[in-house]
């Protein structure tokens, strides 16, 4: 954050979990559907992942009353060690280019491995930012969850 600003999102989480495994719920549809959009519902059918640089990937995130499509395209996918990928939320216009997500797996030892996530951009206003980072943390809570339930 600068002069009260805020310009994106830094969270690490250590997860119990291979390296590998911890790569696979982030590329698998099974599992990304399982933890991505935390308690909300995340049909399986409303996923698809292409991961591959240049790939897109979208999915729907099901409320009662409400549905909330995001999508983007991988940029960078460097397997087990991360992934870079734009993001595009229904609030963003789509000329903006969505903002860059960048999450390293860093394998710890001892099955477990760090996983560091930052989302740029500067589409979001800083009360956006901050919604998006609350999200986030529900959402890497389900990832560990699923994570302890499927190693």
């Amino acid at each position: 954050m600068t002069g009260g600003t805020r310009e994106g999102i830094d969270l690490t989480r250590v997860l119990h979990a291979p390296q590998r495994r911890v790569f696979a719920a982030w590329t698998t549809p099974e599992d990304f559907a399982a933890w991505y959009g935390g308690e909300a519902e995340v049909p399986l059918d409303r996923v698809a992942m292409d991961v591959r640089p240049g790939g897109s990937w979208s999915l729907v995130i099901v409320m009662p009353g409400v549905e909330m499509p995001f999508h983007g395209v991988y940029r960078e996918v460097s397997e087990p060690d991360g992934l870079v990928f734009t993001l595009l939320d229904p609030s963003a216009p789509e000329d903006a280019g969505g903002e860059i997500v960048t999450v390293t797996f860093s394998d710890l030892g001892d099955g477990t491995t760090e996983l560091a996530f930052q989302q740029r951009g500067g589409h979001l206003t800083p009360e956006q930012y901050a919604a998006a980072e609350d999200g986030w943390e529900a959402f890497f809570d389900a990832l560990a969850a699923r994570l302890a339930a499927r190693p």
